[in-house]
């Protein structure tokens, strides 16, 4: 038999966590909810420091079987949830610049069209959900599609008077605050700017803006290697990057071009990570089938190469699309495979951060001679 969403879900409800008193539901810790023949799938959300995981696990196939089936199987996966309260900082305290930001993760990427962007969003959204004050910069000032993914395309964002000065105040959506060039042109014009323009405008919605406290701030970069890329790294320390690509040779190339920016000489951002997204098509009426259109593990075998960590593989599939031309980014969806795997992005590069400011020092500003190639 199978049983319905709600079903399962008014079940769950009887389950509370022993820690906090208060049902499963109440806390968003059912993920990634789905209903088979005879069997039940989901996550727990919860922190890995909750004592009772392991008993809250037995209650909720305790509660299903007696009040669904004894003979229903249920699949539990734990997908622990990030602890704010212990997110170290990535930079130095002392920093003017952003001062209650902890951590400044650029996601970037060396060629267009693997899927930044949709990434920047749908990772932003799942560490929210997590639990992280989390910021959203859309710092592609040529092609700004961060208003029109989160469901903001017309809005504006208001200014207000702070220490004397005017200052943007970000827009708010889907627990997360976010600020693109798309706010202040429209859609269909096209963005005529010469580099210093450009970068002029990146500096003032950083330098500019009541952004508050934030423990990620995620900046979604213009592909390849240019004058915003040195902007971002030089008007503020950025504790980490990450590489997004497909697994195809021609975008793999241009990765390790990312890569060799960032690690440049009097850049060096950590890298922390890959992201290979496009892994494999799976169609929507075969939904256990996977095509492997643009290769197979191509960013995976370069990652082992490189010795850098393949934080996630996400597929291609037409509700990540749609979800994003609607305004509602795929990690909002808790009962759906696509949003369980950037939780578990979101996890990853959570944990990557942590690991990453144990063992290095706070990131400086890079101080760059304007004149000079920082050789990437």
């Amino acid at each position: 038999m199978k049983y319905s969403i709600d079903e399962v879900l008014k079940v769950l409800s009887t389950v509370k966590d022993p820690e906090t008193g208060k049902d499963l539901i109440s806390l968003n810790a059912i993920d990634s909810l789905s209903s088979e023949e005879n069997k039940i799938i989901f996550s727990l959300n919860l922190p890995k420091t909750n004592p009772f995981v392991k008993s809250i696990e037995k209650a909720c196939i305790k509660v299903i079987q007696a009040e669904l089936s004894s003979d229903v199987k249920v699949e539990i996966k734990s997908v622990p949830k990030i602890e704010t309260q212990k997110i170290s900082f990535g930079r130095t305290d002392d920093q003017e610049i952003l001062p209650g930001v902890k951590n400044i993760l650029a996601v970037a990427s060396g060629k267009g069209g693997v899927g930044k962007s949709t990434v920047s969003v749908n990772l932003a959204i799942s560490l929210a959900k997590q639990g992280a004050k989390v910021g959203l910069l859309d710092a592609d000032v040529y092609g700004p599609s961060i208003p029109k993914m989160l469901g903001v395309e017309g809005e504006r964002p208001s200014v207000k008077k702070m220490n004397g000065k005017d200052v943007i105040v970000p827009i708010e959506k889907h627990g997360i605050k976010m600020l693109s060039i798309g706010f202040f042109v429209k859609p269909e014009d096209a963005l005529i700017w010469r580099g210093a323009m450009a970068t002029s405008a990146i500096n003032q919605f950083v330098k500019d803006t009541d952004w508050g406290e934030l423990d990620y701030f995620v900046i979604d970069l213009p592909p390849g290697t240019g004058d915003i890329h040195l902007t971002i790294v030089q008007a503020m320390p950025v504790t980490a990057a990450v590489i997004v690509s497909t697994p195809q040779d021609v975008a793999l190339a241009d990765a390790l071009r990312g890569v060799s920016m960032f690690k440049a000489e009097k850049i060096e951002v950590p890298v922390i990570g890959f992201i290979e997204n496009m892994s494999w098509f799976t169609p929507k009426e075969l939904p256990n089938n996977k095509y492997y259109i643009f290769g197979k593990d191509g960013l995976k075998e370069l990652a082992e190469r490189m010795e850098i960590p393949l934080l996630g593989q996400i597929p291609l599939v037409q509700g990540i699309r749609e979800s994003g031309d609607n305004g509602s980014p795929i990690a909002l969806d808790k009962n759906s495979s696509e949003g369980a795997a950037f939780i578990e992005l979101a996890k990853n590069v959570a944990e990557k951060i942590e690991e990453r400011n144990s063992k290095m020092d706070p990131t400086k500003k890079v101080e760059i001679d304007p004149n000079a190639s920082c050789g990437a």
